[in-house]
């Protein structure tokens, strides 16, 4: 299960892209339609899988 920080993290990521307009609004609204599609598709697990060992592996290297 991803943890909260991660979904404000990411969303923090999305809000300066946005404003910085390197991202625009519609694009950034078709990344949260894509989101809540692959969280209810087959592939949920996988790249939960995936997220969670990027995660473990950024931690230990960061320490």
């Amino acid at each position: 299960m991803v943890s909260i920080s991660v979904v404000v993290l990411l969303l923090f990521a999305v809000v300066v892209l946005v404003r910085s307009y390197r991202l625009s609004i519609s694009s950034a609204l078709l990344c949260i339609a894509l989101g809540f599609y692959l969280a209810s598709s087959s592939l949920a697990p996988t790249i939960g899988d995936i997220i969670g060992e990027v995660i473990g592996i950024v931690s230990t290297v960061g320490v």
